[in-house]
């Protein structure tokens, strides 16, 4: 364990147990890693959506090597602990939970997400008792390491079709026990959603905006108890977004109006060169 990674480990831990709601600044890539340190985010986190994204990719087709290069790539191109997007510990079984984790403090990340999502055919969300066990198995991989890492439990149901809250309740809770730091439960939209799971449990919340239907701001946030609000996938469509629009402006309109909000040569260039300057 580097020493900068102690500290990074700790400054994320630190966020999360300030009792200040903060917001994460989801990358996809190293510039986008430079650019949203930059703008001042305290700590950032990957978005696997949005690394398929920038591959070319459908979301979800990035395997284990792809995502941990990525990741990789991120800390890299930081000063700030950064938490990583790691699906479902890319295996079925508590053993592949534990080696994602232990590969994710190798590679210096203060922190990582670990989803009950199945990703097979025989249903998309695993049974509690074997979530669970994923969830516990990779905890003690976090305590063994001796890195006060921040390990970030997820319950899928309301991505897969499933928007059972009393479920989600009760699996957030079971990882809470298993050993988890953070709990998440990607999909909330309501406030009063979002307040029955922060009321029954006892670590940090987060929740992600940015998708249809969640429009709550971070100081509505901060009122429910939220402990970190991220945005998923949310910048990288909106960069890819206004790629599109531009592109359109061009072909079917033949002007250039676009380029009056594009960043300044000057503060992209500062941005890559010193990532902790923030940008004017």
């Amino acid at each position: 364990m580097r020493d900068d990674q102690l500290a990074k480990a700790l400054q994320l831990k630190a966020l999360h147990e300030s009792g200040v709601t903060f917001a994460i600044g989801n990358a996809w890539d190293r510039g986008s890693a430079r650019l949203l340190t930059a703008a001042g985010f305290p700590a950032l986190a990957t978005s696997g959506a949005g690394l398929a994204f920038s591959r070319g990719e459908p979301n979800g087709a990035p395997g284990e090597e792809a995502i941990f290069a990525n990741a990789a790539d991120i800390v890299a191109a930081t000063h700030l602990p950064v938490s990583a997007d790691l699906e479902n510990g890319f295996g079925h079984t508590p053993e592949a939970a534990a080696r994602c984790i232990e590969r994710a403090i190798a590679i210096g990340l203060a922190g990582a997400s670990i989803e009950d999502a199945t990703y097979s055919t025989g249903g998309p969300i695993y049974d509690l008792e074997r979530a669970r066990a994923k969830i516990q198995a990779a905890a003690e991989a976090v305590r063994r390491s001796g890195v006060p890492f921040q390990l970030v439990a997820r319950a899928e149901n309301f991505l897969h079709g499933r928007p059972d809250l009393q479920d989600t309740v009760r699996r957030l809770q079971a990882y809470q026990d298993a050993g988890a730091d953070v709990l998440y439960a990607p999909g909330l939209a309501t406030a009063e959603q979002i307040r029955a799971v922060v009321g029954a449990v006892d670590r940090p919340v987060n929740v992600v905006m940015g998708l249809v239907g969640s429009d709550l701001s971070l100081e509505e946030l901060s009122d429910l108890g939220v402990a970190r609000v991220s945005v998923g996938s949310a910048f990288a469509r909106r960069a890819y977004g206004a790629l599109v629009q531009a592109a359109q402006e061009v072909l079917e309109c033949g002007t250039f109006g676009f380029a009056a909000d594009a960043i300044p040569m000057a503060d992209i260039e500062r941005a890559f060169m010193v990532a902790s300057e923030p940008i004017a």
